[in-house]
């Protein structure tokens, strides 16, 4: 069974994949007023891009009286994993430790994130 190429989502369409990702469904109201980029946008707006999410196969909604639950349709790791070798293959020339580096010399990173990047390091390499 092969799977269907995605459209990739706009950064608009992101930002709401991320809500419903983090805190599951969410009226089309909850999602205007969580969006993280805090900028004005009309109800409607965010209700047309998320119906046409749901036309381009990213969202479902389930309907609870008058309003309408938004849930994705997609898995995270489906959409990040493009998003993220498109980025290492164009930015840092298909070398994952580029962007590694670039991520580490650009944030400030605390010792926690440190140690739970150390994990996830430990975690993939070969065994001995």
């Amino acid at each position: 069974m092969s799977v269907s190429p995605l459209p990739r989502p706009s950064d608009f369409e992101l930002q709401i994949l991320a809500l419903l990702w983090e805190r599951g469904p969410m009226t089309a109201r909850e999602v205007r007023e969580n969006l993280p980029d805090k900028k004005p946008r009309a109800y409607t707006s965010v209700l047309s891009v998320m119906q046409v999410m749901e036309k381009k196969g990213l969202l479902a909604h389930t309907a609870q009286g008058k309003t309408h639950l938004y849930r994705p349709r997609v898995a995270k790791t489906r959409i990040l994993r493009g998003l993220i070798s498109k980025l290492v293959h164009l930015v840092f020339g298909g070398k994952p430790a580029a962007a590694v580096q670039a991520l580490l010399d650009d944030k400030t990173i605390s010792p926690q994130e440190l140690s739970e990047i150390r994990k996830m390091l430990d975690a993939k390499s070969p065994r001995k």
